[in-house]
This record gives C-alpha cells, structure tokens and sequence, in this order.
C-alpha cells in the first residue's frame, strides 16, 4: 500500500469520525434548544470547527436535520433490538410505553421528527426516502417481536401482528404531533399508555391491562 493511499484512507476515516460528532452535536443542540433556535455556528463550536468546517460536511441545516433524523431512527432501532426475542406480549407493549418517556427525555427531537415528517410527505424530499424505510423498518420490527410472543402464547392466537404493530406506531406518531401542537401540556406518555392498555386488553390471552 503506498503512502498516497494510506493518506486517503486517513482522511476518509477522519471525515467520517468528524460527520459523526457533528451528528451528535447537533442532535444535542436539536434535543435541548429546538431545530429552529439553534443556530449552526453554536453546533460547529461544540465540535471545535468553524461554521464553514460544517458546511463541507452538510451543506445545509436541512441537510444536518435530515442526518440528525436518520441517527435518532438508528439509536431506536437499536434500543427496540435489545428487547429479548422471547419477550412476552405485555413486556412488548410496555416497552411502547417506555420508548415514550425516552422520547420525552429528548422533547427537542420529539419537535424535530413532527417537523421532519410533514417533509416527508412530498415524494420529491429526501425525507420521503428515510421516512418510508423507517416505518418499513420499525413496523416489521415490532410486528416480528408480536409474532414471536404469539407463538409463545403470550400473545392471543390469530392476531394480525403487522395490523397491531401498524396501528401502535401510528398512534405513537400521532400522539407526538398532539404534543407539540399543545405546547407539551398533553400527559404523552399517559396518552400512549392508555392505548397500549387498550391493545393490551385485545391481544393480551388474561385480557387485562398493562
């Protein structure tokens, strides 16, 4: 290998290590202060670069939002990974109930994936692409998840696993678009629980609550 090469490859890995702290910054500065209030120059200096250093890596704040998105579906979809694959139907569905509260820990995010999402229904933005594939990805998720407690039985034979998994995610959804519409006063995660309660009371076989 010559030395060109291993230069490249430095420079390519130090790019990449850099995108990604900008990535967190930012997803920081978002969760904290709001899209809208944050301004690049604040995310830049908590990386140690000037705002055009930024700019070489995204070329925009939309295209910084769009990065910021695409790690909080990463780090959830990985937390939803951790549940165990013999997970009981009510550990599911309380797991629902928990990625909510986590959700609120991080209220600036709640606001940047509310505003992210009405993006995403032009099919001409790049959000379309990243959106799609993450409900695609969560709905199979969690549909999976129910299948297996079904099997289990923990889990009431004959649930339509996907049509559940479908529904809770767009309440969840929903829900999170409420909350910002109300300035946060909505009890989110109550809202999300009596719904999993709900669902609970439907797919669970004692037919009780959470």
């Amino acid at each position: 290998m010559t030395s060109s090469t291993q230069g490249r490859r430095g420079s390519y890995a130090v790019g990449i290590a850099r995108r990604q702290k900008i990535v967190e910054a930012a997803a920081n500065r978002f969760a904290r202060e709001g899209y809208r209030r944050t301004a690049l120059t604040r995310v830049a200096e908590d990386v140690g670069i000037t705002e055009g250093g930024l700019l070489h890596h995204f070329r925009s704040k939309k295209h910084l939002l769009l990065a910021v998105m695409e790690h909080r579906f990463t780090a959830e979809a990985t937390w939803w990974s951790q549940l165990p694959d013999d997970a009981a139907g009510r550990d599911i569905l309380r797991a629902m109930v928990a990625a909510t509260e986590r959700h609120l820990a991080e209220p600036g995010l709640i606001e940047l994936f509310v505003l992210t999402s009405a993006e995403a229904a032009d099919p001409e933005s790049a959000a379309h692409t990243l959106f799609a594939e993450r409900y695609q990805s969560a709905i199979d998720e969690l549909a999976g998840k129910l299948a297996a407690a079904r099997e289990l039985g923990t889990v009431r034979e004959g649930t339509d696993c996907p049509a559940v998994a479908r529904e809770c995610i767009a309440v969840s959804d929903g829900l999170q678009l409420q909350w910002v519409i109300s300035g946060g006063t909505l009890d989110l995660a109550d809202a999300v629980r009596l719904h999993a309660d709900r669902i609970a009371r439907t797919i669970l076989p004692d037919g009780e609550n959470l």
